[in-house]
């Protein structure tokens, strides 16, 4: 049944990524829908979900929190060093030049790992018991479009090749199926799950709040982009309210 309903999440992800590709005319509000969709899924999916998993403390600070911080840390650290050495070998200088490919690709990757884990939780909620299922099911199925959507334009905002966006959008559909089969051979202690969500976290707040959105106004800083940023952490928002 996981497996079955894994299948919904790969349609929906594929959609998402569709959706992205086809409005490139309106790249701001893309861009700004896209950060939006970021920073819901970050303040309120994934981090609740870390701090209750993960819920041991490290010197009187919960530990979803401090990977948290270091994913944060950790994505900036990998930008800037590739950053820096893209211009030590003669790389542009303006501001849409001094993204490495390489960041964008391993942001599509966190996706696609934490699309695997919205599988493996689909495998699991469903070992508990029908209901418990369908109720995660029904959440990683809404999010997905989201997924794919922010896979497709992490990968090309970098500068990535269309054919290298698919081929992580395709990788991201599949994670979920993968993640739910997984799920009848082995189980993630929660504690290891809620730290790589604390991580991961990190690293996709940074891209939204560094780059996403700046980039998003920064050749329409039009109030509609605003608004697609507030309509797409509305949409998370509403989604973690009915399937909680």
């Amino acid at each position: 049944m996981a497996v079955f309903v894994a299948l919904g999440a790969f349609l929906m992800t594929l959609a998402g990524g569709w959706t992205a590709q086809r409005v490139t005319d309106r790249r701001h509000l893309v861009l700004g829908l896209a950060g939006g969709l970021m920073l819901g899924v970050v303040g309120l999916d994934l981090l609740p979900e870390a701090l209750r998993a993960a819920d041991r403390e490290v010197f009187g600070v919960p530990a979803a929190l401090l990977l948290f911080v270091a994913g944060f840390l950790f994505a900036h650290l990998v930008e800037r060093t590739l950053a820096a050495r893209q211009a030590a070998h003669g790389g542009a200088e303006g501001r849409n030049h001094h993204r490495a490919p390489e960041v964008g690709l391993a942001a599509a990757g966190a996706m696609v790992g934490h699309s695997a884990m919205d599988g493996v939780a689909m495998g699991a909620a469903f070992q508990v018991g029908g209901g418990m299922g369908t109720a995660v099911a029904l959440a990683v199925i809404a999010h997905d479009f989201a997924d794919g959507f922010n896979t497709f334009t992490l990968t090309s905002l970098y500068g990535n090749a269309r054919r290298r966006a698919v081929a992580m959008l395709v990788a991201d559909a599949c994670a979920p199926v993968l993640g739910a089969l997984s799920t009848a051979f082995f189980h993630i202690p929660e504690p290891v799950l809620g730290g790589y969500l604390g991580l991961f976290g990190g690293v996709l707040l940074y891209l939204a709040a560094a780059e996403i959105l700046p980039e998003a106004h920064h050749e329409h800083p039009a109030r509609s982009t605003l608004l697609c940023t507030v309509a797409g952490v509305a949409f998370i928002w509403l989604v973690v309210g009915i399937s909680g």
